[in-house]
């Protein structure tokens, strides 16, 4: 998709800001496309960068208004239709990630053919998916999973293409979510795929290449997520990866809006995938682990470091923090490239 930049951010209300993940993601890593956010006055979050109106983003020649949260279920508040139609009004593309579809409303549709505004609704799989093969395919595939929802799977597979591309590694970001897909400008949005169809959807997102091309694969959702675990199981046997980091946020006890759900162990995490993952590729192997210490001080944060080192004897980083180099590392004398 091609997206009309600068991005004004709207994250409304929102309180959590696990689910204003879209806004933080395009802010980490595309920083120079965003010029401000649009909050409402009993917005709690601050994505750092500065306030704007509609009116002031369209005074400075903003491009698109992108809808900055994924909410459970991911439907767009009744509140914010009136901003979002003011933006339609002044002209600006609208860049919606969320199941609802701008082209289902007919009174924004009829004002973006006046204005001239693009409604981008980035929640569409293509139509021509298969049912998945699960054929061995050339190539070398590393996909990120994770405990539980929104702890780093997509900033891991960013940073981990990152740190191979410096490596002069041959090596692809494949998106699966709408923030992914906003950042890269492709991809596919797995988790808006008929569930018959997840793993060709992967196959599909991940097909032959160059026996030393890494496809750096998106993860989504969780296996132990009790509303998300069949999208995460289908991008796992359609993926068929040779090579997966486990991400876990060090300080979460409980999964996300699922209080009534504890998270698995990193351990459980690593064996889990192990076994389901061999149904498609028998040699899949953890690579390391990624975790979000933002919650811990400097103290705890090494002493935790360690303590998983210990306990999974492998490589285990903050991505924002150290770099994936050492996971690289590792993989280098697992598959020996």
């Amino acid at each position: 998709m091609k997206f009309n930049a600068p991005y004004l951010i709207l994250i409304g209300g929102e309180k959590d800001p696990t689910y204003a993940k879209t806004g933080y993601g395009l802010v980490q890593w595309r920083r120079e496309l965003v010029a401000g956010q649009l909050r409402f006055p009993d917005c709690e979050l601050d994505l750092g960068v500065p306030d704007l109106s509609v009116i002031d983003a369209a005074n400075q020649g903003v491009g698109s208004l992108v809808i900055g949260t994924a909410t459970i279920g991911g439907i767009i508040p009744d509140d914010w239709w009136t901003v979002i139609i003011e933006a339609v009004d002044h002209g600006l593309d609208i860049i919606n990630g969320l199941h609802t579809k701008l082209k289902d409303n007919p009174k924004i549709n009829d004002r973006a053919k006046s204005s001239g505004s693009r409604l981008l609704d980035i929640r569409v799989p293509p139509s021509n998916i298969p049912v998945g093969s699960g054929k061995e395919r050339s190539g070398q595939r590393l996909l990120t999973v994770a405990t539980d929802c929104a702890c780093g799977k997509k900033y891991t597979a960013l940073s981990m293409n990152d740190t191979m591309g410096r490596a002069g590694i041959n090596s692809t970001f494949r998106a699966t979510g709408q923030t992914g897909i906003m950042i890269s400008g492709e991809g596919i949005p797995i988790d808006a795929v008929t569930a018959d169809f997840i793993s060709g959807a992967a196959e599909m997102l991940t097909p032959d290449n160059e026996p030393n091309h890494w496809d750096v694969i998106e993860g989504q959702g969780s296996l132990f997520h009790p509303g998300y675990s069949g999208v995460s199981l289908g991008l796992l046997n359609g993926s068929q990866p040779d090579a997966f980091i486990v991400c876990h946020d060090a300080t979460r006890m409980v999964i996300s809006g699922w209080e009534h759900y504890s998270l698995p162990s990193v351990k459980e995490c690593i064996d889990l995938h192990i076994q389901l993952g061999r149904i498609t590729n028998p040699d899949i192997a953890c690579v390391g682990i990624s975790l979000n210490t933002s919650g811990l001080s400097m103290d705890e944060r090494d002493s935790y470091l360690n303590a998983l080192r210990k306990d999974t004897s492998l490589p285990c980083v903050d991505p924002l923090i150290d770099g994936c180099d050492d996971i690289l590392l590792h993989m280098k004398k697992v598959f020996s490239f």
